[in-house]
C-alpha cells in the first residue's frame, strides 16, 4: 500500500520512455527513501502529485521545457510543476517575478491564480529536477536519486524529439545544457527570477516567452498562450 502511494501511476508514454528507471536499483533505494521519510515528515507535493509535470505534458506533446531545482516546501503550494503553485495560495518570489516579466514581455495581467497547468497543457513541461521535498526543510530530497531519474528524462528528450524549446533560468539549469543537442534545439537562458538574481538585472527583460513563441512560429508549431488571466 505504502509503495503505491509513492509510486503512482505515470502518464503512458512517460512510462515507456523511463521503465528502465522504475525498474532500476537507484529508483528502487529511491522509494525505500521515501517511505521512511513519510513514516516520520511531510513530504511535498502528495504522493499522487509528484508525477504531475509527466502526467499533464505528455512526452510526444512537449513544445517547451522549464527545468526547476526543488518543489516548494510550504503547505499546500507544491503540486508536481516547477514554480506552479495550487490554487489560492499565495504567490512565491519567484513565481510573482514570472508574472511581472510575462506583463512586460507579453502584455498578460497578473493572473489571479499561480497555478500554471494551462501551460502544462499546452505542451510545457515544468519539470523539477527533484520531485519531493521534506516540509519546510529546502533541498532535504536532492542527491537521492531524483536527478538521475530526471536527467534522463531530460536526454530522452534531447535524443528522441526535436525543435524543443529548453528555458534554463538561473545557473541550476544552465547545468542541464550538457545534456541537451543544441544542434536539434532551441536553448534560451538567463538569471533565476528569484529576487537575489531578478534584482542584480539577470532576469527582467529577457522575453523569454515571446521568443518561445517566434521559435514555435518559425517551425510551424501552435504557439502557447501564456496568459492565465
Amino acid at each position: 500500500m505504502e509503495m503505491e502511494k509513492i509510486n503512482p501511476n505515470i502518464e503512458n508514454s512517460w512510462k515507456e520512455v523511463l521503465i528502465n528507471e522504475f525498474n532500476s536499483e537507484y529508483f528502487t533505494e529511491l522509494k525505500s527513501f521515501l517511505i521512511a521519510e513519510k513514516r516520520n515528515n511531510t513530504i511535498y507535493p502528495p504522493g499522487p502529485l509528484i508525477f504531475n509535470a509527466f502526467n499533464l505534458t505528455p512526452f510526444d506533446k512537449i513544445k517547451v521545457v522549464i527545468i526547476g531545482q526543488d518543489p516548494y516546501h510550504g503547505p499546500n503550494q507544491a503540486h508536481g510543476l516547477c514554480f506552479s503553485v495550487q490554487d489560492g495560495v499565495g504567490f512565491p518570489p519567484s513565481l510573482i517575478n514570472i508574472f511581472k516579466e510575462l506583463k512586460s514581455d507579453i502584455g498578460c495581467d497578473i493572473p489571479k491564480s499561480g497555478n500554471l497547468e494551462k501551460w502544462a497543457k499546452q505542451g510545457v513541461l515544468l519539470l523539477n529536477a527533484t520531485l519531493t521535498v521534506r516540509a519546510s526543510q529546502a533541498g532535504s530530497h536532492q542527491k537521492k536519486g531524483w536527478e538521475r531519474f530526471t536527467d534522463v528524462a531530460i536526454r530522452n528528450i534531447s535524443d528522441n524529439l526535436s525543435g524543443i524549446i529548453f528555458l534554463l533560468w538561473g545557473n541550476f539549469a544552465k547545468q542541464k545544457e550538457k545534456i541537451i543537442d543544441e544542434s536539434k534545439h532551441y536553448i534560451l537562458t538567463c538569471g533565476h527570477p528569484s529576487p537575489m538574481s531578478a534584482n542584480q538585472g539577470l532576469w527582467f527583460g529577457n522575453k523569454h516567452f515571446s521568443k518561445a513563441n517566434e521559435i514555435l512560429q518559425s517551425i510551424n508549431k501552435q504557439p502557447i498562450n501564456w496568459d492565465l488571466t
